[in-house]
């Protein structure tokens, strides 16, 4: 062993990486041992790779995967700093919902430490009774895209209320004739990728410049209803409710769902939000 070669056990020591760390970052070709003993299989580092193991500590801190942070080494040694930039962007919004997200959490669970003896009231759902009803044809603008659920459905709901409000369309006497809502066109909850379109029913003669977004009429759907009052992460209680009354009426359900938000979580309290929620539904 030469002079400059840290065995695995004192590289782990100075970088504060797990021996079990340093084993996978080699696997996966992060940090590689500048050698290997071919009898013993003992790994060695050298003094420059201590500032590659810190930058793969600080990395993995901000949560980037190790796929990612291969592709930000790579990017560094090509001096391709835009890249670095996008990458670091993307997890600054990915942190920000999580932040929003725990941010939800911490009052939830300070209110019901408040109350120790209604604890369980978090999970009591102001929801009314489903009812059968037609929804008539509804002309929309409308935007559909893949993503998740809390940033797409936010920032598509902000680029049509934009585009309502434009001086063009303002001219234009363009109207909203109905609260904005929410269709899902998966099968199946997804946490990425989800199928999400955006509708605002209006009215007048609307100019639309985002060549994704579109005028279109939603067609008449016979769907199970239901009110559900209270902060938008509790509203799978509306669905439980309508699901249940499909099977006891023996009914079969049709994508894609409708969300309705008939007020805005910047002008009142999560409690007081308001939420129809819609299924099409057809006799089995």
């Amino acid at each position: 062993m030469s002079i400059d070669q840290i065995p695995i056990g004192k590289f782990s020591l100075m970088t504060r990486l797990s021996q079990k760390a340093l084993r996978l970052y080699d696997r996966k070709g992060l940090l590689v041992p500048e050698e290997k003993d071919s009898f013993t299989g003992y790994r060695y580092y050298t003094v420059p790779q201590i500032e590659q193991g810190m930058k793969i500590k600080t990395f993995t801190f901000l949560g980037f995967s190790l796929e990612e942070i291969s592709m930000l080494l790579d990017a560094e040694s090509a001096g391709n700093y835009e890249f670095i930039e996008t990458c670091f962007r993307k997890r600054l919004d990915e942190v920000r919902l999580e932040v929003g997200k725990l941010q939800k959490i911490e009052g939830i669970l300070q209110g019901a430490c408040k109350h120790s003896g209604k604890v369980m009231e978090i999970f009591k759902m102001s929801v009314t009774e489903p009812v059968i009803k037609e929804i008539p044809e509804l002309r929309v603008i409308s935007k559909r895209e893949k993503g998740n659920f809390v940033e797409t459905i936010g920032r598509l709901i902000s680029e049509i209320c934009a585009c309502v409000s434009s001086p063009e369309n303002q001219r234009n006497h363009v109207k909203t004739t109905g609260p904005i809502m929410f269709l899902c066109h998966d099968e199946e909850y997804k946490e990425t990728g989800a199928d999400i379109e955006i509708a605002l029913p209006v009215t007048g003669r609307v100019s639309v410049e985002d060549p994704k977004m579109e005028i279109k009429t939603l067609p008449a759907i016979r769907v199970v209803s239901v009110v559900y009052r209270g902060p938008y992460h509790g509203v799978e209680a509306g669905y439980n409710k309508i699901f249940s009354c499909t099977e006891e009426n023996n009914l079969e359900t049709v994508m894609p769902s409708r969300e309705l938000y008939f007020n805005d979580p910047a002008e009142v309290p999560e409690e007081e939000l308001i939420t129809e929620v819609q299924i099409q539904v057809r006799e089995k």
